[in-house]
């Protein structure tokens, strides 16, 4: 057994969580490579006024905030190769299994909506052709490297990895309030755009609604996520990519501010939601660096000193 097939073990020879597949990893490393390519794109030409998307859409600002989101997210998916166990890793490729799998859905069932299909210009109507079938393979690619994660297997109940720097009281609540929302407003866009699609503060289409709503869902799915791990430790990688797309998306509103209708309650409700995936993502760093400075000290975490008296 090779060395990056071996359990993830302590220093007291105890599993430490589920071991991360490597097929994961790659996984990661190449949709973060065509991201960071593609979202590019998308993202740029949207600042210039052009909507490059490979889909119609009535205003450039759709397909910019899509491009936005996966040039955000790009550089955490290139850290995940020094996540030491699954867990580490499962609240950023969770959500990145919900992005794939669903933009190649909305793509598919929007079919009528491509560059290709609608007869826009040549350039566009091949990147569309080549948007569906990347994403199709990178979707397939995904769901497998997922089942075969959940195959490798688990720690024996008590064993599992101790939580070294667990969530602040005061921080869980904000966080359930900001991934609910993102997950409501993902999951009312992606079912029910004909309702939902409206009350976007500027003009989309039913497949830039379904688009943007996947991206919702799965910023939801991850904050929630957060919660469910309860350690800053776990969630670095998301950590990394939570502000960046915040970031990123600040930029593609703040050059497209005409055209959003930012009295409205759900412009208000946007910038609150960035704003938060910003706070969230900069001061969940500043506790982890803080954490990370105690234990260095000589502070004994919280979970090693539960560990030591059994």
């Amino acid at each position: 057994m090779s060395d990056t097939e071996k359990p993830v073990r302590d220093d007291a020879g105890t599993l430490d969580g589920r071991e991360l597949s490597p097929a994961v990893v790659i996984l990661s490393s190449v949709v973060g490579g065509i991201s960071l390519t593609v979202g590019a794109l998308l993202a740029v030409t949207s600042l210039t006024g052009h909507a490059a998307g490979a889909w119609v859409s009535p205003e450039a600002l759709s397909p910019g905030l899509v491009g936005a989101a996966m040039v955000g997210v790009a550089p955490a998916l290139f850290t995940l190769g020094k996540a030491r166990a699954w867990e580490e890793a499962r609240t950023l490729v969770l959500p990145l299994v919900i992005v794939l799998v669903g933009l190649f859905a909305v793509s598919l069932l929007n079919g009528g909506s491509l560059q290709a299909v609608h007869g826009g210009p040549l350039f566009l109507a091949l990147f569309s052709l080549g948007w569906v079938a990347t994403l199709g393979l990178l979707a397939l690619a995904a769901v497998v490297c997922l089942v075969a994660q959940y195959r490798r297997p688990a720690p024996p109940s008590g064993a599992e990895r101790p939580r070294v720097a667990p969530l602040p009281g005061w921080s869980k609540p904000l966080l359930a309030v900001l991934g609910s929302g993102w997950f409501g407003i993902g999951a009312g866009l992606l079912a029910f755009p004909a309702f939902w699609g409206p009350l976007v503060p500027w003009t989309v289409n039913r497949v830039d609604a379904q688009g943007l709503g996947v991206w919702a869902l799965a910023l939801g799915v991850g904050v929630l996520g957060s919660l469910v791990e309860d350690d800053l430790a776990r969630i670095r990688p998301a950590l990394t990519a939570v502000p960046a797309v915040a970031l990123a998306t600040a930029v593609v509103l703040a050059v497209h501010a005409r055209t959003v209708d930012w009295t409205s309650g759900p412009g208000i409700s946007l910038l609150a939601l960035v704003a938060g995936l910003l706070t969230t993502g900069v001061s969940g760093r500043l506790l982890l660096s803080k954490a990370g400075a105690a234990g260095e000290d000589g502070k004994e975490p919280a979970s090693a000193t539960v560990r030591r008296k059994e």
